[in-house]
Parts: C-alpha cells; sequence; structure tokens
C-alpha cells in the first residue's frame, strides 16, 4: 500500500470521524423537527463549515415481500420491478406507462472529499450503472400488472423529463432536449431524434418537462451546478431556472429564476398557476432553510444564491446582489430541511378514497442533517388554488426504524389513466401502484 493511498484512507476515517461526532452532539443535543405549511418557524443557521453534515442510509431495496405502508383505505403493489434505478414515470394518452431509467455520475475525483462522497453515494444507491433509456410498460388488461415490456428509447444521457405533444415526443437529458416523432400505440423509437434546446451538464442533472396547456410551450426545470455557487457565479448561468421554449420559434427564455434545485411541476387547475418543489442549499443546519413546494410566477426570483425563504440572507455567499434580495419571492408551502423532494404531480380529488385534491410529492430523503427526513410520499391538500392544511403521508417506510438503512426511495410520482397512483422508487428498481384497498 502506498504512501498516498494510507493518507487518502486516513483522511477519508478522519471526516467519517469527525461526521460522526457532529451527528452526535446535533442528535444528542438540538434536533429540529422537520417544519412543514406557509408559515414555517425556520431556525437561525448553523454554518457547518467545511466539513458538512453527512448522513446516509445503506441501500438495501424491499426483502422478504415487504412494501411500503399505505395510508388508511389504500393498498400497495408492485406495477414493474427489476428496472434499473427508475427515476421519472410518464403516462401516455393510451395508458401506456414510461419509466425512465438514469442514475447519478460519480464525481470526479481531486480530492478526498470527492472519494468520500461517492464511496457515500453508492452505498447509498444515488449512483448505479446508468442504462440511460426509457423503458415501456403496456397494461392492457387493466389487471394493474404489464404484459409488455419493451425499450421505448435506448442510448440516451441521463434521461429523466418526457412529454408528448401531438406527434412529438420529447425527452429531457442532462444535456438536451430532444424531439422524436411518435405515432400512438408504437413500443419503441428508432428514429432520430432533432436536439432543441442544449443545458449546461453536470451538478443538479435532472431535468424535468412539462408543456403548456395549449401545448405551444414547454417548460425545462434546470438545477445548479453547486450548493451555493461555491464554484463561480459564472457555472450558475442558465442554471437554477425553468426555462421556456417556444415550440413554434424555437426560442427560449428563463421564465423563473434562483430556484436552486427545481425538479417536479404540475399545473394547479384552479388558477392555471405552474407550481413546482425545490431542493434548498445545504451546509445551515436540520432546517435551515427547508425544501419548498412553490407557484411559479412569470419572471419570479426565488433567492438562490443569495438569500432564501424570501430575504433571509445568506452571508456564505459573497458578494451579495441586494437588489435580487429585495425582489425575492417567499415560497408557497414549506416541506421540511433537506427532505429531497423532487417528485410531483396534481391528484384530483376523489382519484384516491380519503384523499383530498393537492399536490403528491415523492420525497426522496435527506442526507444533510442529523436526524434523516423526507423517505416518504406526501399530499399537500389545496383549497381554493394554495395549500391547505397539513400535509399526509400516503406512502412511508421507505427508511428502516433506526435509520441505518433504506429499504427504497421514492421519486417521481403520476396518476395513472386508471387511476392509480404511480411512483418510481429508484433504491427498490420498482414502480408502486397505489389504489384503493
Amino acid at each position: 500500500m502506498s504512501v498516498w493511498t494510507i493518507l487518502l484512507v486516513i483522511a477519508v476515517l478522519a471526516v467519517v470521524i469527525i461526521g460522526g461526532g457532529y451527528v452526535w452532539w446535533n442528535t444528542r443535543v438540538k434536533t429540529h423537527t422537520p417544519q412543514f405549511g406557509t408559515k414555517p418557524a425556520i431556525p437561525s443557521p448553523k454554518p457547518q463549515g467545511a466539513v458538512p453534515m453527512l448522513k446516509m442510509p445503506t441501500a438495501r431495496g424491499w426483502r422478504g415481500g415487504a412494501r411500503p405502508r399505505t395510508a388508511p383505505g389504500l393498498k400497495v403493489g408492485v406495477f414493474a420491478e427489476k428496472l434499473k434505478h427508475p427515476r421519472w414515470t410518464y403516462v401516455l394518452p393510451n395508458g401506456d406507462v414510461l419509466v425512465a431509467e438514469s442514475a447519478t455520475i460519480p464525481r470526479k475525483v481531486s480530492g478526498f472529499m470527492d472519494y468520500a462522497m461517492n464511496r457515500t453515494m453508492k452505498r447509498a444507491g444515488a449512483t448505479y450503472p446508468n442504462a440511460n433509456r426509457i423503458t415501456l410498460l403496456r397494461d392492457a388488461d387493466g389487471d394493474g400488472v404489464p404484459e409488455i415490456r419493451e425499450v421505448f428509447l435506448k442510448d440516451q444521457h441521463q434521461p429523466f423529463g418526457m412529454a408528448l405533444i401531438g406527434s412529438t415526443f420529447y425527452v429531457g437529458n442532462s444535456n438536451s432536449v430532444v424531439a422524436f416523432p411518435y405515432e400512438e400505440g408504437q413500443t419503441s423509437i428508432a428514429a432520430q431524434g432533432k436536439t432543441i434546446f442544449t443545458m449546461k451538464d453536470g451538478g443538479h442533472w435532472t431535468r424535468n418537462l412539462i408543456p403548456s396547456a395549449d401545448g405551444t410551450k414547454l417548460y425545462v426545470a434546470i438545477g445548479s451546478l453547486s450548493n451555493i455557487a461555491e464554484e463561480g457565479f459564472e457555472t450558475e448561468e442558465g442554471r437554477a431556472c425553468i426555462v421556456e421554449i417556444d415550440l413554434t420559434t424555437g426560442q427560449h427564455r428563463e421564465f423563473a429564476g434562483g430556484l436552486r434545485n427545481p425538479v417536479g411541476m404540475a399545473w394547479e387547475p384552479t388558477g392555471g398557476d405552474l407550481w413546482t418543489v425545490v431542493n434548498e442549499r445545504d451546509g445551515l443546519g436540520d432546517e435551515t432553510p427547508p425544501d419548498y413546494l412553490t407557484s411559479v410566477k412569470d419572471g419570479g426570483f426565488y433567492g438562490w444564491p443569495y438569500s432564501y425563504w424570501g430575504d433571509t440572507v445568506d452571508d456564505r455567499v459573497q458578494p451579495q446582489r441586494t437588489d435580487l434580495v429585495a425582489r425575492a419571492t417567499a415560497p408557497d408551502y414549506a416541506l421540511g430541511g433537506h427532505t429531497a423532494s423532487l417528485g410531483l404531480c396534481w391528484l384530483p380529488g376523489g382519484t384516491l378514497p380519503g384523499l383530498p385534491e393537492g399536490m403528491v410529492i415523492g420525497q426522496h430523503g435527506s442526507w444533510n442533517r442529523s436526524k434523516l427526513s423526507g423517505y416518504k410520499v406526501i399530499l399537500v391538500p389545496f383549497a381554493g388554488g394554495k395549500p391547505s392544511g397539513e400535509p399526509i403521508e400516503i406512502l412511508g417506510g421507505f427508511l428502516s426504524e433506526d435509520e441505518k438503512f433504506s429499504n427504497g426511495r421514492p421519486v417521481g410520482v403520476t396518476v395513472a389513466k386508471d387511476g392509480a397512483l404511480l411512483v418510481a422508487d429508484d433504491v427498490g428498481h420498482i414502480v408502486w401502484r397505489v389504489t384503493a384497498a
């Protein structure tokens, strides 16, 4: 064993020991309760410095026929299993279900922190051999079990978001939006795609898509490269925003900015507004700041990286932009700190028994806090086009009671044509199907 290898091992052990001590201290001394709602009590920031909190359960998958727990009146079954890191689902008009199978690419190792992070992410199931494909599932007889399973589209680059507009199928790869010709009923696409929009690769890589109601615009959610622009503001240009593409002219513009990592997007039918879930910054404490659900205003700015929850300044970011902080919009609804809320879809009232209308959210789960949070699927009830009330847990049990293992991690959520709720579970390599009990 070389001297450099020994030093690397010592450095990694030091990070683990320091991180473990930090977890112990925060657990014993001050653990914050997850904050939800329109007026969260956000604790004062406690900057963690150069060695951030790093607590991640080991991915083990579902064993012995175990499955998530459900809300009363619901049941959950396996819609499809033995997938390769399913991240997102999309339902075509004929009821076919598309599943984007992709994963985080390990960091390029330039130091012991990169090495430690890659090891941790692999253990947690966040990095996985990339299938880089979209799989089609067809349940023709409606029994909840697909009879047809085909590779719908292959050789993509970390595919995630999907959208069908007319006879064109759009894919959000991490570096581009690509358009393909589509005919109803086809089970695979062999035609060459056309790139209509390019993006910077890396960092928060998920690129979700959603069309406007009239099909003339396509919205693309683009996450930041870094936590708080520590690699330079210029590297964040064109990131941390939602972009609107005019499909008639091909022109694009920033629809809203200051969104650190927007992922899920959905239309709320009462007001017709676009809503998104956003993963906030790390390194300030368990509940500071919370991830959030918010309506997205045309031209709106939501604070990142200069501030959070409106005009609360993050002093770590220098130089500051007081002009942007002054017009930063506070989000609509807090979802708890570091819950990694990724999936989002609108659930009409009465779709599932006992559940009101609202936004369903897939919370992938935290790593940057002393007591883990997320690892569940929740519903935020709506009334009059706005969030109303406490979140309702639809699915739980993804995290072990001792927080050492994750059975699964929910990501994308979608309402199927028959009204079932589909949940992509990338650690379990499963798509779950939630229906009435």
